[in-house]
């Protein structure tokens, strides 16, 4: 990868409000997208969220009302919905380990050792602080899905403008004690979608980072 193509890429995208329907994703690079996404970093591996892919033109219509009677939901190619887990227990821990085990080729018992640190550490803690550990881990998906888009110069927007309790029970994730913490719509930019042509505004490194 070209890194000044990849930082003229991030100068390039915005959070585009609205999309040209008639315009589509192909298949392969959204299932390029998704695998970034897959690839994520999170706190201990555990990645303790899913991905819904909203492709069902009736459910994102009966979602619009909900996300502020936004476009970007029925009109991008793909919306997509991060839902974090609002409670888990150890399962999701033997679940990871054992993948580790399958993975890495390393015996369940010489993983005995880290599995009883994180447990000892997550385990005890509250459910609502579980839910806003797992919500945190979400943000670090989405940002891998907004710079791989990018790189491959298809538009997005990141949307936290819509009410959670609503799309938890449209979507069917309260019986699974999930949560909608953010979505994204993934397409390509209308032509008059003015947002485009705006500067973008960030604060400058020298604002932003500090050495110590």
């Amino acid at each position: 990868m070209n890194n000044n193509n990849y930082i003229d890429n991030l100068n390039w995208r915005y959070a585009t409000k609205k999309f040209d329907a008639t315009k589509k994703v192909s298949k392969e690079d959204f299932e390029t997208i998704l695998e970034a996404a897959s690839l994520t970093a999170s706190s201990y591996g555990l990645q303790p969220y899913k991905i819904l892919v909203i492709e069902d033109p009736a459910i994102r219509e009966q979602l619009k009302p909900f996300a502020w009677g936004q476009s970007q939901i029925t009109d991008a190619t793909y919306l997509i919905a991060f839902v974090h887990h609002t409670t888990f227990n150890e399962e999701l821990i033997d679940t990871h380990l054992q993948d580790i085990s399958n993975i890495r080729g390393i015996p369940s018992e010489a993983l005995a050792g880290y599995s009883d640190f994180m447990k000892s550490k997550l385990m005890p803690l509250s459910d609502e602080t579980k839910a806003v550990w797992a919500a945190k881990q979400t943000y670090i998906a989405l940002g891998n899905v907004l710079s791989a888009a990018a790189d491959l110069k298809i538009d997005t927007c990141p949307m936290e403008g819509f009410e959670p309790d609503e799309f938890n029970k449209i979507l069917g994730l309260d019986a699974q004690n999930l949560n909608t913490s953010l979505l994204v719509t993934i397409g390509y930019r209308a032509e008059d979608d003015d947002t485009q042509h705006y500067k973008k505004v960030r604060k400058s490194k020298e604002k932003l980072i500090q050495y110590i």
